[in-house]
């Protein structure tokens, strides 16, 4: 069976941008897109340890006449075949439920701020509520389309980023494309992370995948970022629940996302792989 993508559509030039990703990310990975134009401002996500109100800035309800229309052609434009979401329950006549039964789901860095109040370091709160609830990897694209050619899984060695090179894994085996790793060594040896990576049965996986390791044992994190490929979807993982604060989701994870313009999955502390 197919993965699913969920798509919350905006009808602005900027939303075409993130829905032209969205469209490239389900061909590239054989999975398949559902979109949601929303007629409301607000929606709920019943997750399992929490019931999330969405609240969407007011672009997202533009135009609506001609946002299915704009949609369609985005999604035929792209060689797939449009699909749309229509919640079937309602919490309250304005406040639609949508289902959270999705592999992946596209967020743009903000879905309650205009997008020219959101800088690239900055990851709005509705979307880290989404992203700490999720049982999915959360999509978050560059503001502009842009494709990418390899994958880069953030490789720190712990429980998320084990999660996160399974997810990046299975993506570069779909979409047929180089698979790198990134590994900040952090006074620890090659061979304490080549254990992990043996203990946790990924030897045969990676060497299938002929994978390219990014190995730094020198020099600042947020400096070798800059090996990374501009081009590459960068794979990473969330930390758990105590973690991630309301500005923060910890310290590398602040560095990656403010620093690398990357289109970017974030696999959360929920997501089960």
């Amino acid at each position: 069976m197919k993965k699913q993508l969920l798509h919350v559509f905006r009808n602005t030039p900027f939303g075409r941008e993130v829905l032209m990703q969205s469209v490239y990310f389900c061909r590239k990975t054989n999975s398949l897109l559902r979109v949601y134009i929303p007629r409301y401002r607000q929606f709920l996500m019943y997750f399992q340890h929490e019931i999330a109100t969405i609240e969407l800035d007011k672009s997202f309800l533009r135009d609506p006449d001609t946002a299915r229309e704009h949609a369609e052609q985005i999604i035929k434009a792209g060689g797939l075949k449009p699909s749309f979401l229509t919640p079937k329950r309602q919490t309250a006549s304005t406040l639609p439920d949508i289902p959270v039964d999705f592999d992946y789901m596209t967020c743009p860095r903000s879905i309650s701020d205009l997008s020219t109040r959101i800088s690239l370091g900055h990851i709005g709160p509705k979307v880290r509520i989404i992203i700490r609830n999720a049982h999915f990897p959360v999509l978050i694209p560059t503001p502009v389309y842009k494709p990418w050619n390899s994958i880069t899984v953030f490789f720190g060695g712990s429980h998320n980023a084990r999660k996160a090179l399974k997810v990046g894994a299975e993506l570069a085996r779909k979409s047929d494309l180089p698979l790198y790793l990134f590994t900040q060594a952090e006074g620890k040896s090659r061979q304490y992370y080549e254990k992990i990576l043996a203990d946790g049965g990924f030897e045969d996986m990676l060497a299938e995948q002929h994978f390219q390791w990014l190995f730094f044992d020198k020099g600042k994190f947020r400096i070798n970022l800059y090996d990374v490929p501009h081009d590459s979807l960068a794979i990473v993982g969330a930390y758990g629940h105590g973690l991630i604060k309301e500005v923060l989701f910890g310290s590398t994870m602040e560095e990656i996302q403010t620093i690398l313009p990357n289109n970017m999955i974030i696999v959360g502390p929920e997501v089960s792989v």
